[in-house]
């Protein structure tokens, strides 16, 4: 008879556990930190929509929708898409649970993402993001506080480094004569041009600009930029924008090709990209952007909502825990060490009482109890309470500086 082999993990999925799985909890823990001080308010989005959400929002075109989104049939014979992105959904519900009452509205959340596509280093077909949005503002304050926040996270994180990377796409009249004189511009040159940037010419040009495709860059030098199509209205809007940065003390880059594709963008798009040499850029490869977004005042009316302003962000938290670098469990704050198996039940009340009090313990209470002290030294406990029966009587004694003693001596008493 054959030994039942034990199930390997799908494609593209990771087991965080260690070092890693703390990295990914401090991110985690940090922006929820961060997003406070902002006051965002904290949403949780459901992990599949209709397959619409992502197609109307997204775009038929684009290949999230057509290549990569994790779609299937339910029991009923609805289409239903697991998430690839927050956006869509934030945007969904924002129409149908009537969070247009609190307009304008800072919301932020995290969780997986699915996508099908080629696994490789800091991506995976099941992700993690985090993300924070601002929908039903149309000032450019709005975009530089989300900025301002993106830039403080990536410090409390202790990434270094790391440089936003700014543009404009223009308000929808600028970027359509924009992308009228990209068409002209590309067209002329199509033939030698890459088969993708052949596809995108009618349906997507902005896209060629940021091509990695040799046989593209080579003309995306001298395209036409959307400085030469600004209306009065987007220059001023994007100087509001540079101009708060200056402001806050963000450091920041003009990138004349960074876009957005997709025809809901407007105005502000970013990215938070790895300066050269540095150890981020290192640490990533060649998948540089750290965090990225941008204001997508269009996605509303694609869902069947009325005009509505929104900005907002994404970042992976695989990456930035990537960045962050293996975390060390700390130790507990207390170990309760019993060293006489009679007093179990005492170590028992006494954890419980700690833990109450706000100290993490730890019960050691396995192995030779002649042995327990020292491993609970080597645990990397800060402080330690012994358990043992002296002359017949039980007996406390704790291993700590003055100020944990006092504290710990409080919680048991």
């Amino acid at each position: 008879m054959s030994k039942t082999q034990t199930p390997r993990p799908i494609r593209g999925t990771q087991d965080i556990f260690g070092p890693e799985a703390e990295a990914f909890a401090f991110v985690v823990e940090t922006f929820e930190r961060v997003r406070k001080l902002y006051r965002f308010r904290r949403v949780e989005m459901p992990v599949f929509e209709k397959t619409e959400v992502f197609s109307r929002a997204i775009g038929e075109t684009t290949d999230v929708v057509s290549k990569e989104m994790y779609s299937f049939e339910d029991r009923g014979g609805e289409s239903l898409t697991l998430r690839p992105e927050f956006t869509a959904g934030i945007a969904r519900a924002y129409l149908t649970e009537g969070w247009q009452q609190y307009a304008p509205l800072k919301v932020a959340t995290h969780g997986p993402l699915f996508r099908y596509e080629r696994p490789q280093k800091g991506r995976y077909r099941q992700f993690h993001q985090i993300d924070a949005e601002i929908i039903g503002a149309a000032e450019p304050q709005a975009d530089v506080e989300l900025l301002c926040m993106a830039d403080q996270l990536l410090k409390e994180l202790g990434i270094e480094g790391v440089t936003l990377h700014l543009n404009t796409l223009g308000d929808g009249d600028s970027r359509e004569a924009w992308r009228a004189a990209l068409i002209e511009y590309f067209g002329a040159v199509q033939g030698e041009l890459s088969e993708d940037s052949q596809e995108r010419l009618h349906k997507n040009p902005l896209r060629i600009l940021d091509s990695k495709d040799p046989r593209d860059r080579k003309f995306v030098g001298d395209a036409p930029r959307i400085d030469q199509f600004l209306s009065d209205d987007a220059r001023a809007f994007f100087d509001a924008v540079t101009s708060g940065l200056d402001a806050a003390g963000v450091r920041w880059e003009r990138a004349e090709t960074l876009v957005r594709g997709l025809d809901y963008y407007r105005h502000t798009a970013f990215e938070f990209i790895p300066d050269e040499g540095s150890a981020a850029a290192g640490a990533l490869g060649s998948q540089s952007t750290v965090l990225g977004g941008g204001r997508y005042d269009g996605l509303m009316e694609s869902l069947g909502g009325a005009p509505t302003p929104a900005v907002g962000w994404a970042a992976g938290i695989e990456r930035l825990a990537m960045l962050v670098g293996e975390k060390g469990e700390a130790g507990a704050d207390v170990a309760v060490v019993v060293e006489d198996d009679e007093l179990i039940g005492d170590a028992i009340v006494a954890i419980g009482k700690l833990r109450a009090a706000g100290m993490s313990a730890e019960l050691v209470a396995s192995g030779s109890p002649r042995k327990r002290f020292d491993k609970a030294v080597k645990s990397g406990a800060v402080s330690i309470v012994a358990l043992a029966t002296r002359d017949g009587e039980a007996d406390r004694r704790i291993k700590a500086d003055d100020v944990h003693a006092a504290k710990i001596e409080a919680a048991l008493s």
